[in-house]
């Protein structure tokens, strides 16, 4: 009987490590924000083909309770690349990846449909911008050895 006793206890104990977060851990943005961003694809640059230009993405999330409507959006970065999304909505609790080169957008990926590389290897930054301009979100990265990183 006390085995049994000391099992409860030590597996209510389990649960709660589990389900109760760490005084360091980051809570999810809340809103539509940028999630992972890979800044420089796995492998050399070269030869460019459209498979490492797709490796090159960035990650819409919506954390909200309702859809978002993002047409007219656009994400740019700080040298001046951009993608502006023409009908597109993110629903809720969803992500969009967007890739850089070519392919067919679905619900869960768009394309930039370029054929140059828009995310610099070495840092840079990526802006989320309203219709009107207003900016939404923001990530800034620098070399970090693994080519991404997390914007939330």
């Amino acid at each position: 009987m006390r085995k049994a006793a000391v099992f409860v206890a030590g597996a209510v104990a389990a649960v709660t490590a589990l389900a109760v977060p760490s005084a360091g851990a980051a809570t999810h943005q809340a809103g539509l924000h940028f999630g992972a961003l890979q800044f420089d694809g796995p492998g050399a640059d070269l030869p460019r083909t459209n498979a490492k230009l797709n490796a090159e993405y960035v990650d819409l999330h919506n954390n909200s309770r309702s859809a978002v409507r993002l047409t007219g959006y656009t994400v740019k970065t700080a040298s001046g690349f951009l993608y502006t999304f023409r009908s597109f909505t993110l629903g809720a609790g969803r992500t969009v990846r967007l890739h850089n080169g070519q392919g067919t957008d679905t619900a869960a990926h768009v394309y930039r449909k370029k054929n140059n590389y828009w995310f610099n290897n070495s840092s840079g930054s990526v802006n989320l911008l309203a219709p009107g301009g207003a900016r939404k979100d923001s990530c800034s990265w620098r070399a970090n050895g693994r080519g991404w990183t997390s914007c939330h």
